[in-house]
């Protein structure tokens, strides 16, 4: 026990623990801006996954990590832009859509592993991040954060944004397009969460099947939990990424405990925190609801 706590406290788990916050983070910013501005972002494990896929691609084929960043970005804004289509221009539902989009990028990224790789479970090694507390992607992560909360609360975008996931037909009285505001919002929420799927990738040096392994939904609970505010939710995500890295330091530290049940220890903690917050957490008031403009 006193290894444990000594591990706790040390700089290799801060690391650990802003290391594994980061997709969190990320796909939950994109999370908070796709929200609210009224869309459901269920599809989040879509695009950290897809994401994670198009930044493997770019750091192999071309051997920099800031390619792969940008690859990420664009695949997971591209799944985003599918997304829209489907729950913007054609109103379809929102959760059904979202859970559609998440199948869809297990099974296609398993498919198109095939064509670079000769693998439906993993890719080559390719160009990785190095320590977190020096790498550049992790300091534009922090910044993100900053500018997510700039962009809602303090421009006429993030008025408008808000303002589309509150009273829509409001905003369409104005003069601006709710459909518009709502693809903007979509596709910049895609981005981020494209960011924290490269981030996974790039962070392990290679590409796995399935490798978001739940932590889109995690990401939206921390949505939930953090009120729709940019700010709070990545709060709620340094409690899931100190609950992931507590698991992993107990299973290096050979703790008495069956590993099955270790690794539970992230998902019990999202579904206590859901149990609390659902209920005492008001939702955008259009969150969910397809808009016809007259």
């Amino acid at each position: 026990m006193p290894e444990l706590l000594a591990s706790l406290l040390s700089l290799a788990f801060l690391a650990q623990l802003l290391r594994i916050t980061v997709p969190y983070a990320l796909a939950a910013l994109g999370g908070v801006v796709s929200e609210r501005a009224g869309v459901i972002a269920l599809a989040l494990e879509g695009k950290l996954l897809a994401g994670a896929f198009a930044a493997t691609l770019g750091a192999y084929y071309t051997g920099s990590v800031a390619v792969g960043v940008i690859a990420g970005i664009g695949g997971g804004a591209a799944v985003s832009a599918l997304y829209a289509l489907v729950v913007i221009r054609f109103r379809a539902d929102q959760i059904v859509a979202g859970v559609a989009i998440n199948m869809m990028a297990y099974g296609l990224t398993r498919y198109l592993l095939k064509i670079p790789f000769d693998s439906t479970s993993s890719s080559a090694r390719h160009a990785s991040l190095s320590d977190v507390l020096v790498e550049p992607v992790f300091w534009l992560a922090c910044a993100l954060v900053i500018a997510v909360w700039l962009l809602l609360h303090r421009t006429a975008f993030g008025l408008r944004v808000r303002a589309t996931g509150e009273h829509p037909d409001a905003v369409e009285a104005s003069g601006v397009s709710v459909v518009r505001v709502r693809w903007a919002a979509v596709l910049v929420g895609g981005g981020l969460a494209g960011m924290g799927g490269a981030w996974l990738s790039l962070g392990n040096g290679a590409f796995s099947a399935e490798m978001s392994a739940g932590r889109g939904y995690i990401a939206l609970a921390a949505v939930i939990m953090g009120r729709w505010h940019p700010l709070y939710a990545v709060a709620a995500c340094l409690v899931f990424g100190f609950a992931d890295a507590i698991q992993l330091e107990l299973q290096s530290q050979g703790v008495a405990v069956p590993s099955e049940l270790v690794e539970t220890l992230p998902y019990v903690l999202t579904l206590v925190a859901l149990a609390g917050f659902i209920g005492r957490s008001r939702p955008p008031a259009a969150l969910g609801k397809p808009f016809e403009s007259e």
